[in-house]
């Protein structure tokens, strides 16, 4: 899909755009991925990279910021197949603090985004949310809901546009900056770990199968659908306990705008989703544009589970849940890095 393409990426410095860019190039032979980013210590970081330095002529890395329209568009007015758009202002408190910042990122920075796209007729676009879109309790999930009504209705109303944009839902990356387990093993040493509340669950999703998953979303994508991937809870408590068997946990309350569950699908979403072997799909809610599930299982060669989902999906009612030894590697894994 992506052979000899072009291809943009926003907040590539970040965890995700540069493994997703690693991705692509291990995996695919694009023309050019642009590299489209506000930090330029991050990019110069970047270039040192072996791997990147090895692919550097196929990489153009670009300072500007998603707010600043008149740069989104000098970038896009180029041309490219492919955009992901991944910036944005993710940390909770940050964004509770500084919140007109983080408006004109995630809100503003976006529009930029999709009205750059559909004038240049970009062929497919993948947006970036999050979890905390769901029901949000705090400004950065409220943001993201935004973001996602923006995204999904470019599709239904405009339909002289040959973009085509998708959004992906998931939660925190493990592993990821700001993330639970790093946190925890930084903590360690202290003799105790902090747990907001020792009946907190967290959906897990490991880096590359997130950049996975967009890929996949690439190729699935009709227009306007939300795409989420199954995936696997666990317990706080027993990632805890999988860091150091038997530390004292010393529990802090739910943080400013933290749920105690993450909820991937809320119950109202549930009439408009369609749910696949390992992903589901929430598909446009509007009578100005048709998505045709039909078309779409044939097309993909799918076909729907048979009993479909009667409840929310969050990670306490999830069906599966990371065992003791899954947690231990995971930990370890994650360990190499710090």
């Amino acid at each position: 899909m992506f052979h000899n393409k072009k291809i943009l990426i926003t907040g590539g410095t970040g965890t995700f755009g540069k493994a997703f860019v690693y991705k692509t190039l291990s995996k695919y032979n694009p023309k050019k991925i642009a590299i489209y980013s506000r930090d330029e210590h991050k990019q110069y970081e970047m270039k040192k990279d072996p791997f990147f330095k090895k692919h550097f002529k196929k990489l153009s890395f670009l300072i500007g910021d998603v707010r600043d329209g008149d740069r989104v568009d000098s970038v896009i007015r180029e041309g490219y197949d492919f955009v992901v758009h991944a910036a944005a202002i993710k940390h909770i408190d940050i964004a509770e603090n500084n919140p007109y910042e983080t408006v004109k990122t995630n809100i503003f920075g976006t529009h930029n985004i999709i009205e750059s796209c559909t004038r240049h007729n970009v062929k497919k676009i993948v947006v970036l949310s999050t979890d905390k879109a769901v029901s949000p309790k705090n400004l950065y999930g409220a943001t993201k809901l935004v973001l996602e009504k923006m995204v999904t209705a470019t599709n239904n109303y405009n339909n002289s546009t040959q973009s085509k944009f998708a959004i992906v839902r998931y939660g925190n990356v493990t592993g990821s900056r700001g993330s639970v387990i790093p946190f925890f093993l930084k903590q360690k040493e202290n003799g105790f770990l902090p747990l907001t509340d020792i009946n907190s669950t967290r959906f897990n999703i490991e880096i590359e199968d997130a950049v996975i998953f967009v890929f996949k979303t690439f190729n699935l994508m009709e227009g306007g659908e939300i795409f989420i991937p199954k995936m696997k809870s666990y317990k706080l408590i027993d990632l805890a306990n999988a860091i150091v068997p038997k530390i004292k946990i010393i529990e802090t309350g739910l943080r400013p705008g933290e749920k105690l569950h993450e909820s991937l699908i809320a119950s109202e979403e549930l009439s408009i989703t369609h749910e696949f072997k390992d992903f589901f799909a929430i598909v446009p809610d509007s009578e100005t544009r048709i998505w045709g599930l039909k078309k779409f299982c044939k097309k993909n060669n799918i076909r729907l589970v048979k009993n479909q989902r009667k409840e929310e999906y969050n990670s306490l009612n999830n069906k599966f849940f990371l065992k003791k030894n899954e947690l231990l590697k995971l930990v370890n894994k994650i360990k190499k890095n710090y």
